[in-house]
């Protein structure tokens, strides 16, 4: 059930240190996010599934490519194509960043 699992993902953050309420966009210890749940699709004030952001989002759809080469969301998008679509050159595996 997402809801819960979101629930979950919530208290985990707190466990870490995580405060909510702070500055939305600013740094954090850990965000966790839950950006598809199987074919589930919805919408609530607490979740929207799959996740709003997933689609454009680089750091996102690289791993997840990685991780499932052949995933397709519910609306029929494939994670590769959309990958395609995005500029990736921001991104810098995290091995290199580990050398710096």
């Amino acid at each position: 059930e997402p809801t819960g699992l979101l629930a979950e993902l919530l208290r985990i953050e707190a466990r870490m240190g995580r405060q909510r309420g702070a500055e939305k966009w600013g740094p954090r210890r850990i965000d966790l996010d839950l950006l598809m749940h199987g074919d589930n699709v919805m919408q609530s004030e607490s979740l929207t599934l799959p996740h709003p952001g997933l689609a454009q989002r680089a750091f996102v759809l690289q791993p997840l490519a990685e991780v499932a080469p052949g995933l397709q969301l519910p609306d029929g998008r494939w994670v590769r194509d959309l990958l395609q679509k995005c500029d990736c050159t921001m991104l810098e595996p995290l091995a290199k960043q580990e050398e710096k």
